[in-house]
Formats: C-alpha cells, structure tokens, sequence
C-alpha cells in the first residue's frame, strides 16, 4: 500500500476546509455581510485552487515513477525527495527495480564477455515478425570471417552468402553438419556448423555455432604432443636419473687409489643397474620406433571366424593357466579384407587386455561375438573384469601409458593405429561389471 494514508489524511482536511469555507460565504450571505461572504468565498476559490495543485502532483509524482519503470529508466533517485515519506512503498518499489536492472545489466556485460572469448564462432538471431535480426555477434566471429557487427540478416548475407545460404535452405530449424566458407578472399576452409532453436516469453532465438575443423584437428594434435612428451619424459627421467646418480658414484670410485671389496661389489651392481636401464630405455625408444613406423596394412580377403579361431588357439595356453573362460559366438562366416598379421596382432592385444582385468575377478570370463550393420563389420570383445577406472578413461589410448607393472603402454595404441589405418576405429565402454572393445572394420 503506497503509504497513501497520509495522502487520504490531508486530501480529507483539505475538503473540510473548502465545505467550512463554502459554508462560512452562505452564512455571511444570508446575513448580509456581503464583503465578508465574498472573502470567505475567495478563500473558498483559493483552497479548490490548492487542492487541485495537490492532487496534479500527486499524481505527475506516481505517472512520472510508473513511466520511469515502464521505460527502463531507473537514473532519477527519489531517495532524497521530499515527499519520499508519502510514497515509501513506491519509491522502495523503484528501487528495487532499478537493483534488478542494474544485476541484468552485470549479468548481460558477463555473459557477453564469456562470449566474446570463446574461440568458437557465434552468432544468435532473434525473430522480428517473419524476419530474422542479429541478437549478438562474438569477437570470435566477426575478427575470424572479417564481418562487421551488423544487425541485419541481409547485411551478413551479403558478407557471408556460403553461410546464410545454407541456413535459409533449413528454414532456420536445428542442424548439425559442414559447409565450405571462404574466408577474407583466402581460400574455402571447411566448418561444422551446428544450430539450435530456442524460444523464451514469446521470444524466438536461432542460435549458429562455426568451429573450425582445422583448428579442432590442431587443437587435438597439441593435446595429443602434450600428453605424449608427459608420458616420454617421465619414462626418460625414470632411467636417466638413477644412471646419472650411479654414474657420479662410479666415478667417485674409481678416482680412489685402492678398492675394497665393498667399493668392487659396488661398481658391480651399479654397472648391473645402469646396464639394466639402458635396456629399459632401448626397449622404449624401439616400442616408440614400432608406433611412429607402423607399415601400411597389406590387405587381403580373410574370412573373421577363421581369423579369430587361429588367434584364440594362440592364446589358449595362458587363457587356460588363468582359468578363463572364452565363449566364442561369432556365428556367421564373413569376408573381410584385412592385413591378417596386423589384425591377429590387435585380437591378441585386445585378449591379453581382458587378462589382466580378470586376474583379480572370481568369474573370469570373455565373450568374443561380431555384427554386421551398414557394410560395417563389429568385433566385440567382452570381458568380465574391473572396468577402466573414469580418470583414466582418455588415457588409456595414449603411447605408454599402462597400469601394469610388466605392461610398456603401447598394446591399446598400436592396435588403435592399426584399426584406423584400415579406415576403421577402436572404442571401448565401460559397463556394469564388464568392459567392452569394438573394433569396427569397413567391408
């Protein structure tokens, strides 16, 4: 209630005065005190006057508030008005519309921001009757194509006519896909494009992301060098530092005049370490060698239960010693052309892979089973072990890295380098007490 008691309070005094004043001129009159009736009835004129005067403020104070509200315009500050007692309750409502603008406003310069320093390009159109406008371009966006901030779709359509083009043949409606733009006259570069539609208090938005395939494969491959360097400077360093320290030892020894038998028995075993890490080092340079020189497949027809029968009666001595189980349900004979080494190579990986996850399990078992969908063949290798711990899930891929203590980290990654370089993919996929390998093949 906007405290208009107050004002109720003195609209009633002031009509109890202008009734006493009106009545006060009827009384002079009829006694014929002319003179006097007339200054009581200008007296009268004079409190309808102020009256009037007092109410037009009234309400130009609450028509002037409520505009100021209504157009977003909170810069006046009616805390020091002198009628602020009267209208606390409106001018507390001000105010406290004038904070939620203020907040929006912080929240708006934050999220464009945000925006602006994401190295994807956006674009977010708004919906104006049956046409489209430019709610919000990024930096990203508008620095990558060259295009200035308009905010006009038929001023971006003339920039980027590849771009708009594509998306006015979808009427607009969510996509994914990629498209050919040329970019600042240079030549085409390939995008994905991916779009989506939202609509919020009767307000539709078209939201473009662009992503540069390019820059995507860049970014992937210094992730990529990244991890692997971790990975070979932390073996190097593991064999480095110990045959440097023996080597200072040794030459500490030798510098002496005589040996004991203690300093012989010494020499001994460090010359046996450094000998010992040495080989770890060249089996680690030759286990990279294996990765970087991996020979292009020689591919021929072969038939995949014949191949995954020759693979398993390898493996079925060690399967056995471990009292695992193999159930084999590949059912259908199937035609594929493959290099028959290379995928024996990556089945016995994939096997020996499942081994180690059951060492500790009580049921040990693996289900080795094949599909056929869209002129695409699936090996599927099930096992019933522990799983791949979720902090390791994007690492297990990776050159060299291994959770086993005899393990050289490079069985996964060889097999997933074989895979691709038959035009296919190696994925796994935790489940509930299992872990499955598919290993996809094009026919």
């Amino acid at each position: 209630m906007f405290k208009i008691q107050k004002i109720y309070h003195s609209l009633f005094i002031r009509l109890l005065l202008i009734l006493c004043s009106s009545g006060l001129s009827i009384f002079f009159f009829y006694k014929d005190l002319g003179y006097t009736g007339l200054f009581s009835t200008f007296i009268s004129f004079l409190l309808l006057v102020e009256i009037y005067f007092f109410l037009r403020n009234a309400f130009l104070l609450y028509d002037r508030t409520i505009a100021s509200i209504l157009q977003n315009d909170f810069s006046s500050d009616f805390s020091k008005h002198r009628s602020y007692e009267n209208y606390k309750s409106l001018f507390q409502l001000y105010k406290k519309l004038k904070e939620k603008q203020h907040e929006q406003v912080s929240k708006d310069i934050i999220y464009r921001s945000i925006l602006n320093n994401i190295e994807t390009g956006i674009i977010i159109l708004q919906k104006e009757e049956d046409s489209w406008n430019i709610f919000l371009m990024n930096d990203y966006f508008s620095k990558y194509f060259a295009v200035p901030k308009v905010s006009k779709w038929h001023y971006l359509k003339n920039q980027l006519p590849s771009l708009c083009n594509i998306i006015e043949e979808q009427g607009f409606q969510e996509m994914k896909s990629s498209l050919q733009i040329r970019v600042n006259k240079q030549d085409t570069q390939t995008f994905i494009i991916q779009t989506s539609r939202t609509k919020t208090f009767h307000q539709e938005y078209y939201i473009v992301l662009l992503d540069s395939i390019q820059k995507v494969v860049e970014k992937k491959e210094k992730e990529a060098w990244v991890n692997l360097m971790k990975v070979i400077s932390h073996e190097l360093l593991n064999s480095l530092t110990p045959i440097r320290s023996l080597s200072q030892n040794l030459n500490e020894l030798v510098q002496q005049e005589s040996l004991s038998t203690e300093d012989l028995e010494d020499i001994k075993q460090s010359v046996t370490t450094m000998h010992n890490r040495s080989n770890h080092l060249q089996e680690f340079v030759e286990s990279y060698r294996k990765l970087a020189m991996l020979p292009s497949p020689k591919k021929e027809k072969t038939e995949l239960s014949e191949l995954v029968e020759n693979c398993l009666e390898i493996m079925n001595p060690l399967l056995k010693k471990d009292g695992i189980t193999i159930i084999n349900d590949i059912a259908f004979k199937r035609w594929i052309l493959v290099d028959k080494n290379q995928m024996e190579q990556v089945i016995i990986n994939l096997l020996t892979n499942s081994m180690y996850a059951l060492q500790e399990k009580k049921i040990k078992e693996i289900v080795i089973s094949a599909q056929v969908k869209e002129k695409r063949v699936y090996l599927i290798i099930t096992d019933t072990g522990t799983g791949v711990e979720p902090e390791i899930e994007d690492k297990i891929f990776l050159p060299f890295f291994t959770t086993r203590k005899d393990g050289a980290g490079i069985g996964l990654t060889l097999s997933k380098n074989i895979i691709e370089a038959h035009g296919g993919y190696l994925a796994f996929e935790n489940g509930d007490n299992q872990t499955k390998f598919t290993v996809c093949l094009v026919e």
